[in-house]
């Protein structure tokens, strides 16, 4: 099926947003309940759209079953030691879900277009990722690989409007800026990577993100439909009537406590 040219109306994409959020609240609690380990890596160039779906995915999720795992650059001491361990240091015990935003696939891209490993750390990561994904799966782990791909024109126009919003500025760097103007480099960097890391058993799923919206619904919809999970029977909560108090507590004087500045009030314009 290829891509919809049709954007869907904000109703439309809120209604099914919404409703796939209320699936994963479902996978989530199958996911506590069977003790299943689910790995979810996000990849693709910057401003993608990756870290957007990610926000939406764990909006109504519980963090102490879903986590996010977005490392920082390795530290000196994370530098000296097998590539891949300070990622397994994040992987889901049973009855996680980890989202991987951005991964080891670091070592497949910025790592190899600006120089920050040898040819010969590309060359054996190329070769002992497949073998490190099968060893996750054998070991019962459900991984699943998205690559977001937006083209050079929209990544251009979303660096731009980050440059001035107050709240977005953050996200533009000059490592962005090396993404610009190395495009080929990291297209051939991927298109390498692909040949050796998409395999039967770990595949990549490539998002075509220009529409942001679409993009999160794809994805959102491809993952829910990978997982077999199912409705899992929810205790019944009751709440109790509300207890008749005795009267013999009295609340301690407010001057006791020190309270937060009434902000909203100077916004209303009401007097102190």
């Amino acid at each position: 099926m290829g891509k919809s040219k049709t954007k869907l109306s904000k109703d439309v994409y809120e209604a099914e947003l919404f409703r796939l959020q209320t699936e994963f609240v479902k996978l989530q609690e199958w996911t506590k309940d069977t003790g299943a380990r689910i790995v979810v890596v996000f990849e693709g160039r910057d401003a993608a759209g990756k870290g957007g779906t990610i926000k939406r995915i764990t909006e109504y999720l519980s963090p102490r079953v879903s986590r996010i795992a977005a490392l920082p650059a390795p530290t000196d001491r994370e530098r000296g030691q097998w590539y891949y361990q300070r990622y397994i240091a994040h992987l889901p015990t049973e009855g996680e879900i980890v989202l991987f935003d951005r991964s080891w696939y670091n070592r497949a891209g910025v790592e190899k277009v600006m120089g920050f490993c040898t040819p010969q750390e590309h060359t054996l990561f190329l070769r002992q990722t497949p073998i490190f994904e099968q060893m996750l799966i054998d070991e019962g782990i459900l991984l699943r690989k998205y690559w977001f791909s937006v083209s050079d024109d929209e990544q251009l126009r979303r660096f731009r409007s980050r440059l001035n919003d107050p709240v977005r500025q953050w996200k533009l760097s000059p490592m962005d800026l090396e993404s610009v103007y190395r495009w080929e480099d990291y297209s051939r960097a991927k298109d390498e990577m692909m040949v050796h890391t998409d395999t039967p058993s770990s595949p990549w799923f490539v998002v075509e993100s220009d529409n942001k919206k679409h993009a999160r619904l794809n994805m959102m919809n491809h993952l829910l439909s990978s997982i077999d999970y199912y409705d899992v029977q929810r205790p019944t909560v009751e709440l109790p009537e509300r207890p008749v108090l005795s009267g013999n507590y009295q609340r301690p004087p407010r001057e006791l406590s020190t309270y937060v500045p009434d902000h909203v009030a100077s916004l209303l314009g009401d007097p102190e």
